[in-house]
């Protein structure tokens, strides 16, 4: 019994469960409004597009949230602009406007110097975030939750079916924004514990196994929250045993699940074709 409790007495491992546990909520609730807005490259897009705001954060001696954030907000606003003034198709422009910002992020870093490695940065580093790391993750977990609480269903008719929101006199264009704008403050509050690349994962997978395990979209919420939980637990608790990152743990065992649940869906189409 020692051993399986050993986890849980390190300080830095139960900060490690904490925050995965607080990213669950609005990393999950978000990714079922990305999978059926069929936006996930949007999620990628935005994640990549944070590193040269967060170079120029430092740089300029503001704080790195804020930095991301903007160059966030700058990358969606732009892809927007782009695919809505010109013959070529979104993912095409998100493709090129987050592979730009990335490379500018990049050339950005290698010439500063700084104690923050790299890899902290794209991979994050969950097994030192500090009370700092927690607040902000809480925080922005908290608002972001209540907002996509509060207007969750004018959120799914609109991923549903713009035009009919905008019949119904819905405000479109401030849900179109404001979902941006969640992506892009919950792309900052995962930074510290699983960096710039895997927070995609948390983005796409919860949303895209709560979509094969429910057909209601009133379950996809809590059934995406639920999996990430279970998934965030064992991602950190296994990486202690076998002395791996957290992070990309918790990324594979969402992998796992999402390839357990297709394979689940796929037998029961199968056998409901063959009852037929």
């Amino acid at each position: 019994m020692d051993i399986l409790l050993q986890p849980f007495q390190f300080a830095f491992m139960n900060n490690a469960f904490l925050i995965m546990m607080i990213l669950a909520v609005p990393t999950s609730l978000l990714s079922c409004y990305l999978v059926l807005k069929g936006w996930s490259l949007m999620g990628d897009a935005i994640s990549h597009a944070v590193l040269p705001g967060i170079v120029l954060a430092y740089i300029s001696g503001i704080p790195l949230i804020i930095g991301a954030f903007c160059a966030g907000m700058f990358c969606a606003l732009s892809t927007g602009f782009l695919s809505e003034n010109s013959r070529i198709k979104q993912d095409t422009v998100m493709g090129i406007v987050f592979s730009g910002m990335f490379g500018f992020g990049i050339v950005l870093y290698t010439k500063i110097s700084t104690d923050v490695h790299l890899d902290h940065i794209l991979f994050g580093n969950m097994l030192g975030v500090g009370p700092v790391d927690l607040w902000t993750a809480g925080l922005i977990a908290l608002f972001v939750a209540a907002a996509i609480l509060a207007k969750r269903k004018d959120l799914m008719l609109h991923s549903f079916d713009p035009v009919q929101a905008q019949a119904v006199g819905l405000r479109v264009g401030w849900l179109h924004y404001g979902l941006l704008a969640l992506i892009s403050l919950t792309i900052v509050a995962t930074l510290s514990a699983v960096g710039i690349i895997l927070s995609i994962g948390l983005l796409i997978a919860p949303g895209a196994i709560a979509f094969l395990l429910t057909r209601q979209f009133s379950q996809m919420l809590p059934v995406a929250v639920g999996v990430t939980m279970v998934s965030g637990f064992l991602g950190v608790y296994i990486s202690f045993y076998i002395d791996s990152a957290p992070a990309p743990t918790v990324i594979l065992i969402l992998t796992a699940i999402f390839i357990a649940a297709f394979i689940r869906t796929s037998i029961q189409t199968r056998r409901q074709s063959a009852a037929r």
